[in-house]
């Protein structure tokens, strides 16, 4: 055990290590934002000026995510001004014309901007820049944005390249490329579906746009560091953009950052930390963002490749996800209807069984399949769905063809211990499985980038209790209850500070559904009673659980999200946040893709334990009397789920997940549990099914217990 947290600990360690800061700080800094600009864009002859500036900087991508689905120019340059996630709300556009003040200019409206909640700390980087003195120059509205203070106000301004006077008076300088917008630009502004443009009018933009970059290069003082970013979309579907750095550190290298923790990887909020910590300003408290990272080195070749494929891995997944979801609903659904029909007319149930075996290994494939190559394939949407089939018909091949196939238990702990296998192997290599999988999350979405997400802790929850209430129940059975209390502990505890902790599975909702599901199925392997009072306690102990590693996370120095939460309680910015995640936590709650899952799973249960002999010909009663625990596994599990509905942002995806492993796995062990022991079906129970003398009270999951 001590070996065990002694590895945990170290791999924390590793993840969270902050990135080293810049050896020197630069003599000017520009930033040049092409909003649209894609990798799929740039070519040697289309494309000459950003190609040049390609092989002479580090490359990576940019997840634009603000605060939306697609992030308008608008939203993208006052996120850059802010150094955190930031919204205007309203028509998606441009940002306003600046209004010439002297040499400079003012962004008007700028006071009733900062009263909005989602941008309350526009002008972060401008300020933290005039605080230490330092004159700021911008070329286009977007840009003036970006560098303004708190006031408005940049010091000079020029609405073209041709028209800034002076390059070499400010040693901060950005610039606003808009040609990649223009052309789906109505009235001025971006509509919620705009025109797909053909692709000679989009290469015209692309030149247009290359050729203004090629103008600021050519005007920059020498020796200025030079960071462009891809920032804003210009659709109704979201991409990864252009990153690069023009550095002597970070030359021919991927970019990447503390925020995604992906090599190849940064976000909008990066953005202004990067530009304060190359002049070597401090980076005010209230900046999320950290700074942009140089790591391996690779071609150019190569590392345009590799960029082309992460967006196109990511937004083959985005694409499918509808869809999946909804032939998963529809497979789960038919699942009971075609088990309660043919086990209410007293057929043989081990097809059916089996067949939800098959679903339940279902969400591990889809983790699964990432270690496979199918973004390479020509056909990526047809390549992924061939190997989360492929995957997870190995995974019921196991289950059912191995030793254990004969104990109505080991098919289902196989099942579940591979999800949970899976899933804590993610955590500790980096969640490589999770990332753009289709049960995980995706940069191009950019709601998460590392860690466990709510759909895979939901899963590793599930996991994690059936298994261990399987352990449970032969310890039991030995005699061992203090043993098998200890082990639902042990293995739940380290599980749940797996994705918790800061930079492993940074879960924050995870943790305090998590907690509570431990304490039921322990308490019930126990024989004790589970009271209402007790479970709000341990509802509360796992929000003091988080806050503690969010604590910890925050004082650290190299923050994630969990730390960042803190920081936003702490300075009074957090509504916003928990207004967004309650607003999209209600919304699933009548997913159609979804809730189908949960009822008709939990109504199966319910009325498979209130009406044994007519929904299931008694299966799930036989279940819970061949295992007793498991009954106490499948509580926990049910207690996690819907503890993680109302705290999550992804709401009934969370029980709809822990219902869509739990359930079938009970199932399989009372079906076939029930049909070895069936007159004529080998002449009563075998060996390896019968059940041992166990007390009633530990039927039950104890004496005075609740009811499922």
């Amino acid at each position: 055990m001590r070996w065990a947290l002694l590895l945990l600990v170290m791999s924390a360690l590793w993840v969270t290590a902050p990135p080293a800061a810049s050896a020197q700080a630069a003599e000017r800094v520009a930033l040049i934002g092409v909003p649209g600009l894609h990798w799929n864009d740039l070519d040697p002859a289309v494309t000459p000026n950003l190609w040049r500036m390609a092989a002479d900087s580090g490359v990576g991508s940019i997840s634009v995510k603000a605060v939306g689905t697609v992030t308008c120019p608008y939203d993208a340059w006052l996120t850059v001004s802010a150094g955190r996630r930031a919204a205007v709300g309203g028509t998606c556009g441009l940002p306003p014309e600046p209004v010439p003040a002297g040499e400079g200019a003012v962004v008007p409206g700028f006071d009733t901007l900062r009263r909005y909640g989602e941008a309350v700390h526009a002008g972060t980087l401008g300020s933290a820049l005039h605080d230490k003195g330092l004159c700021t120059a911008a070329i286009g509205r977007g840009a003036a944005l970006a560098l303004a203070d708190r006031t408005g106000r940049v010091d000079l301004y020029a609405d073209a390249p041709a028209r800034l006077a002076d390059w070499a008076r400010c040693p901060v300088i950005a610039a606003d490329v808009d040609e990649l917008i223009q052309p789906y630009l109505v009235d001025g502004r971006l509509p919620r579906q705009p025109e797909q443009l053909g692709a000679d009018r989009r290469r015209q933009a692309v030149r247009a746009a290359d050729a203004e970059v090629g103008e600021i290069l050519a005007r920059l003082p020498q020796g200025t560091q030079v960071l462009l970013a891809g920032v804003g979309d210009h659709g109704s579907v979201p991409h990864l953009r252009v990153a690069m750095w023009r550095a002597e550190e970070a030359r021919g290298a991927l970019l990447g950052s503390g925020s995604t923790r992906r090599e190849d990887i940064v976000i909008l909020p990066d953005i202004a930390p990067t530009v304060l910590t190359a002049l070597g300003v401090p980076i005010p408290e209230q900046v999320v963002g950290v700074p942009w990272t140089s790591g391996r080195a690779a071609g150019l070749e190569e590392a345009v490749a590799q960029l082309r494929r992460s967006d196109l891995t990511g937004t083959t997944v985005r694409g499918l996800t509808g869809i999946f979801f909804s032939c998963f609903a529809v497979l789960q659904v038919g699942f009971y209807l075609v088990t309660f029909l043919l086990l209410s007319r007293g057929r043989r149930g081990r097809g059916v069984a089996a067949a939800g075996l098959g679903l339940a290994s279902i969400p591990a494939a889809t983790y699964l399949v990432n270690l496979l190559p199918w973004n390479h394939a020509g056909q990526p949407v047809t390549a992924l769905v061939a190997g989360v089939l492929g995957c997870a018909a190995l995974i019921l091949l196991a289950a059912l063809a191995g030793p254990w196939r004969r104990h109505p238990l080991g098919p289902p702990a196989v099942v579940a211990g591979v999800t949970g296998a899976v899933l804590l192997a993610d955590l500790l290599t980096g969640t490589t499985m999770q990332f753009n999988s289709l049960m995980g999350y995706t940069a191009v979405v950019g709601g998460r980038y590392h860690g466990l997400a709510n759909i895979p802790f939901a899963l590793l929850a599930t996991a994690v209790l059936m298994v261990t209430a399987v352990a449970a129940d032969g310890l039991v059975r030995a005699g061992r209850r203090r043993a098998a209390v200890a082990l639902v502990a042990a293995l739940g505890v380290a599980a749940m500070l797996l994705a918790g902790w800061p930079g492993v599975g940074s879960d924050f909702g995870g943790v305090i559904a998590f907690v509570p599901g431990i304490a039921v199925t322990a308490l019930l392997v126990a024989g004790r009673r589970v009271s209402v009072v007790k479970l709000g306690l341990f509802c509360v102990l796992g929000g003091v659980t988080v806050s503690a590693l969010a604590i910890l996370d925050y004082v650290g120095g190299s923050q994630t999200h969990l730390g960042r939460f803190v920081g936003q309680v702490l300075d009074g910015t957090f509504w916003p946040l928990i207004e967004r995640k309650l607003g999209a936590m209600l919304r699933t709650m009548l997913s159609p893709n979804l809730m189908p899952i949960v009822v008709a799973g939990l109504a199966f249960l319910v009325f498979a334990v209130l009406r044994p002999a007519k929904v299931s010909a008694g299966a799930v009663p036989e279940a819970f009397a061949r295992a007793p625990m498991l009954r106490a596994g499948l509580i926990g599990t049910l207690v996690s789920g819907v503890v993680g509905m109302l705290v999550n942002d992804s709401g009934t995806a969370v029980l709809s997940m822990a219902v869509a492993l739990a359930v079938p796995l009970v199932l399989y062990t009372g079906i076939t549990s029930a049909d070895a022991a069936a007159p004529g079906r080998g002449g009563g129970r075998s060996p390896s099914s019968a059940p041992v003398a166990v007390p009633d009270a530990a039927r039950a999951g104890g004496a005075s217990a609740p009811p499922a």
